[in-house]
């Protein structure tokens, strides 16, 4: 019979940690939290009327300040830019890469990306124009 470790108050499983060698209370999350996502049609309005844009290949990046401690972020990827299924894997790769990133960003902000079609560049390539784009915004450290 297996017997389950004992959570340890202000950390995750003691045995997990000392099996991985490391601390896992210092891991980043996997995927962005809800308060990180702006979904709603208001929000997203004042994103784009109060912020700037700055553009690159296949990309634009539209940025405003947002009042809050931490930066938030939508991807839209334009109406006609494929089917459900490319739309959203586009998604998926600059929400991954974004939250690769955004330890080294200003806090502050509100981010969307407007994503255009053709052809898709390989996870480096997109990875440079999106810390391209934030350099330009001022937002990355």
């Amino acid at each position: 019979m297996h017997v389950w470790p004992l959570l340890v108050v202000g950390s995750y499983l003691l045995e997990e940690e000392q099996r991985a060698g490391i601390s896992l209370a210092y891991v980043m999350r996997r995927s962005l939290s809800k308060k990180e996502i702006v979904k709603r049609k208001p929000e997203i309005d004042h994103i784009f009327k109060t912020g700037r844009t700055y553009s690159s290949q296949g990309m634009k990046m539209v940025v405003s300040r947002n009042g809050l401690d931490w930066n938030r972020i939508i991807v839209i990827p334009v109406r006609h830019y494929g089917n459900s299924v490319q739309r959203n894997r586009i998604r998926r790769q600059i929400k991954e890469i974004w939250r690769n990133a955004k330890p080294s960003m200003n806090s502050g902000y509100d981010f969307a990306f407007v994503v255009y079609p053709g052809k898709v560049p390989d996870h480096d390539i997109q990875t440079k124009q999106l810390i391209s784009l934030c350099e330009k915004a001022g937002v990355f450290l």
